[in-house]
């Protein structure tokens, strides 16, 4: 009988044990959770969270309490779920430290340090890198000379077309051409070769077959071929200009004639003022000076304008110019096109 006694003595000890050591950490759980809620006793670890267009409350917790900020992702996002639920992460970076409360996280969290923000860029057709770069630091998306620096390299680009570019050491902007114009979504303070590469996507996604197919019927590369329109695309006004001009240049350039453009002038001139080129590059692309094309693009052209060059109609046409009134007028002949310049007046 006293053994039974004993064991029963030795299970209500237990028992009460248990219960106390349960006690203990449940005080403790209640404590750490009390104290990491409030900021209280915590290290100062410092991380910089980044909310990207994937980021939502759960991956947020679960970063928070991977890098040390908060003791719990589910504890943070109960917290978060009974204290604010209906709260929007704001796209951005934030620095925040472990010390800091949830209440103060959760503010920190709708200011950050650096926005993601999108912002609605438009890229008109007939922008180039220099006018490109200008608008995305107006618009706080890269500064200009990272935009531009990202332009002079095909490195780290993966389009099939990138190695159609050639490593021409008198084009400053490799990338001149393919940046396709449209209207883009793009975060504020992102990266500037990731801004350069969305764009070439763009123009890789519109890479036609018709586009290889004139390439090779008038034994020409890409690149040639985006030169050529980029030149029309400065050159025209209306789409129906285009194609008469798109048709003047290639009879110039299957004459041997020089397409004597001053829009590459005004490009050279550009770029004489922004990069610095020499003397050779300028005349590269001066189209007085230079046997046909220019050296590269010299901006980037939309779709209407490429296919106004693939689709360009046969004609004799040698000379054209606008009059006043923005008025195309077309010539066979060089006496032709003086006679025309007397008719329409093209300059006060």
């Amino acid at each position: 009988m006293a053994k039974r006694k004993t064991h029963k003595g030795l299970i209500a000890v237990l028992t009460v044990l248990l219960i106390a050591i349960l006690g203990v950490l449940g005080y403790l759980v209640y404590t750490a959770a009390t104290n990491d809620i409030n900021g209280v006793k915590q290290e100062t670890k410092e991380y910089t969270l980044i909310i990207g267009s994937q980021n939502y409350e759960e991956v947020v917790g679960a970063d928070l309490a991977d890098n040390g900020i908060v003791l719990s992702d589910v504890l943070w996002t109960n917290w978060m779920a009974n204290h604010y639920p209906d709260f929007e992460y704001v796209r951005g970076e934030y620095t925040l430290t472990a010390d800091m409360s949830y209440e103060a996280i959760a503010e920190k969290l709708q200011d950050p340090d650096i926005s993601h923000e999108v912002v609605k860029v438009v890229i008109p057709e007939g922008f180039n890198c220099m006018d490109i770069a200008a608008r995305l630091e107006e618009n706080g998306i890269c500064s200009a000379q990272d935009f531009l620096a990202a332009c002079e390299t095909t490195e780290g680009y993966d389009y099939n077309f990138i190695k159609e570019i050639p490593d021409n050491a008198l084009v400053p902007y490799k990338l001149e051409g393919f940046l396709f114009p449209a209207t883009y979504d793009f975060a504020m303070n992102s990266d500037a070769h990731k801004i350069a590469d969305i764009m070439l996507g763009a123009f890789a996604d519109r890479r036609t077959e018709a586009m290889d197919q004139f390439c090779e019927a008038h034994d020409m590369t890409l690149y040639e071929l985006i030169t050529l329109a980029s030149v029309v695309q400065e050159e025209a006004l209306t789409n129906e200009s285009a194609q008469n001009i798109a048709s003047v240049f290639m009879n110039r350039l299957n004459s041997g004639m020089q397409l004597q453009s001053d829009v590459t002038i005004f490009y050279a001139r550009a770029l004489r003022d922004t990069a610095g080129i020499s003397q050779e590059a300028y005349d590269a692309y001066n189209t007085y000076e230079c046997k046909a094309l220019p050296a590269g693009p010299i901006t980037n052209s939309g779709e209407a304008v490429i296919d106004a060059v693939l689709h360009y109609p046969e004609t004799n046409y040698i000379f054209f110019f606008s009059d006043l009134q923005q008025e195309f007028h077309f010539a066979e002949t060089y006496q032709e096109f003086e006679q025309l310049k007397e008719q329409y007046p093209w300059k006060e």
